[in-house]
């Protein structure tokens, strides 16, 4: 029997960003592609979110300009009273310093650098961060802080990425299929590293996956086609990353 997560309702907590008729063209000579179209949609404090959709269908792009890595063609974001979307690019820096981690589907360590040294690159520039250790221990990685990438499996080395993401504090962690290169077993673990941060610390976290047994951990699940929201829906439990049906 699946042991279940109660999923707080959305309707009782605030939206820390508010999106609204978000567009975004790339423009190639005469070709236009419409990466994002008139997408519209909140996401909440505290909540896990999960993307999914096909490649193309505007997932990356969507969390790109959420994370303040891309601009829009128009259309507005807000992250709670500021608006993202009307930043400098100055602006959008300091936004994803202090409010943003970001892991990615490769864990771009340092290889001459120790867990702990790569996790401590951020917290060395942040405002309110977290010891090295603590982000590692957060990870189940405290006993693995002083060995190298090479030194590390690819679900260690992602979850050091994870602890380097988490150690500046972000009220935001927007992950891009952070399970993609890893197998059933050690992406569960990964999972596991996201959703206790998501609980123990209310961090807001954005996954994004093609791998559809992944929405299960979710508080709701957000379908992409086409550079459009093709579905919103709410889980009434979440279930543990465990018990996924991978």
């Amino acid at each position: 029997m699946p042991q279940a997560a109660r999923t707080p309702s959305t309707a009782a907590a605030s939206p820390i960003f508010r999106i609204n008729n978000l567009t975004k063209i790339y423009r190639t000579g005469d070709v236009e592609i419409r990466a994002l179209d008139n997408v519209t949609m909140d996401l909440f404090d505290g909540e896990m979110t999960v993307l999914l959709g096909p490649s193309g269908s505007g997932k990356s792009t969507f969390l790109n300009i959420v994370g303040g890595l891309d601009q829009a063609t128009s259309g507005n974001v807000f992250f709670q009273d500021t608006e993202l979307t009307a930043l400098s690019e100055r602006g959008l820096t300091r936004f994803r310093r202090e409010h943003v981690g970001f892991v990615f589907q490769f864990y771009n360590l340092i290889p001459s650098l120790t867990a702990r040294e790569n996790v401590a690159l951020v917290t060395e520039i942040s405002v309110d961060p977290m010891r090295p250790e603590e982000a590692l221990a957060m990870v189940d990685l405290g006993e693995r802080m002083s060995h190298f990438p090479a030194q590390l499996s690819g679900g260690e080395q992602q979850r050091v990425a994870i602890a380097r993401a988490i150690a500046k504090r972000p009220q935001v962690l927007l992950c891009d299929e952070p399970t993609g290169a890893l197998d059933s077993k050690t992406g569960i673990i990964v999972l596991e590293a996201l959703t206790r941060i998501n609980e123990e610390l209310g961090t807001t976290t954005a996954i994004i996956t093609h791998n559809a047994g992944i929405r299960q951990i979710a508080n709701r699940v957000i379908s992409f086609i086409d550079g459009t929201i093709a579905d919103i829906t709410t889980n009434e439990t979440r279930v543990r990353p465990a018990e996924v049906e991978w």
